[in-house]
Order: C-alpha cells, then structure tokens, then sequence
C-alpha cells in the first residue's frame, strides 16, 4: 500500500522537514610569527624609535612613521639589518611587511642616490614653453595648446626641478623622497591635460618619460 503521509499524493518525505546542514567555513589560515630582513647599506644610518623610522645619509634625512601598522620594528645584527615582524597574520596581511621592507628600502635609495623623473614636453603645433623660476622650486608652463594661461606648479617638500642640458623639451625632476618626487611629476602632468578634445588625437602634454634612482 501508498505509505501514509501529510502530503498526499506522495510517498517522499519533503526536504523542509530536514534542513540541510551548511558545512563548517574553513577558518583563514594565520601564521604564527612572520619576518621579513632587510639589510643596511653603508653610509647610511638609521634609527627606530616607536616605529618612527629614521633615515640619514649624503643627501639628507627622511623620515617615516609606521605606528598605524601592526608589526614590530627593529634593529639587528649589530645595527646593519632592519627586522620587520608580524604576529598571528592572516595571508591578507603579509603583503603589509613587505609593503613596510619596500618604503625603507625606497628611503635608502632617496638619501643615498636621489630619484629622478624625466619629463617631455610633447607638441604638435604650439611649442609648449617651461620656465623654471624660484630657485629650482617652480615650473611654469607657457603656449600650452596655445593657450594664453600660465600654468604654475609648485614642487613639493625636498623636491627640484630643472631643464635638461642635453635633451630639448626636457625638464627633470628630483628629490630623495619617492612620493614626493612621483606626486610632484603628476602634478606637472595633471597640469597639462587636454580638455574637450579627442585625446587619441591630440597628443600635446608633458609625460614621464623615464624614472629611477640618480647615478652619482
């Protein structure tokens, strides 16, 4: 015979009276320490005080506050190794030391070598016309598409502009702290974009051409 149940009409035993059971999420794996070293060129000193990290070498001082983060700062090996360490991080997390190593790493370079960005001022018709005025500390830009407006870019802290000597419709930027010197070029760049035109067409700015650390 038909076995016997609420439904009618049918013999099987609806789902809503057994809830499946969701399995357990795998929990995100942590690792229990983690460290990442970084070695100390010569000439360089450095201090770390509460995380305030600083950086002293032929070209300046820089300075860079990583309180916000949560890992321990340290000096080893006598001084010549910055130790970074990281406890109970998820692998999300990781990346933060090595984030940490790379800012340190980018102000060894600064106080030892500078960095430089190369600028071109790029023009089909109307000569675009840089003058650097306060000392190295200000570009202006002059006939940008023609145009009768005078665009003044301040550099930011530690930052110098100056014309290149080899190289027409160059300009060179330079300073020992990275972002300073990158935001200082995007502001140059911002400062000449063309404006209701198709830019495929019209090509006329001033780009980055190339960018690293300054040979001695």
């Amino acid at each position: 015979g038909a076995c016997s149940t609420d439904h009618p009409g049918s013999g099987i035993v609806p789902d809503t009276l057994f809830p499946k059971l969701e399995a357990p999420r795998a929990a995100a794996m942590k690792t229990l320490v983690q460290e990442e070293t970084l070695k100390v060129p010569k000439g360089v000193k450095i201090t770390i005080k509460a995380k305030m990290v600083e950086v002293s070498g032929k070209h300046g001082t820089l300075k860079r506050d990583f309180k916000h983060l949560p890992i321990e700062l340290y000096l080893a090996n006598s001084g010549h190794e910055v130790r970074a360490k990281m406890y109970f991080a998820k692998s999300k997390q990781l990346s933060m030391l090595r984030s940490v190593c790379s800012h340190i790493s980018n102000l060894f370079d600064g106080v030892q070598k500078k960095f430089e960005y190369k600028m071109r001022l790029v023009y089909a018709h109307f000569p675009i016309n840089a003058t650097i005025t306060n000392g190295g500390k200000t570009v202006e830009i002059r006939n940008f598409l023609g145009e009768k407006r005078v665009r003044t870019i301040n550099m930011l802290e530690g930052v110098k502009v100056e014309k290149s000597t080899g190289t027409k419709d160059e300009i060179i930027i330079t300073g020992t702290d990275i972002d300073c010197t990158s935001r200082s070029a995007a502001l140059v760049r911002q400062s000449c974009l063309v404006k209701d035109k198709d830019i495929r067409k019209f090509l006329d700015g001033v780009y980055v051409s190339s960018h690293g650390t300054l040979e001695d």
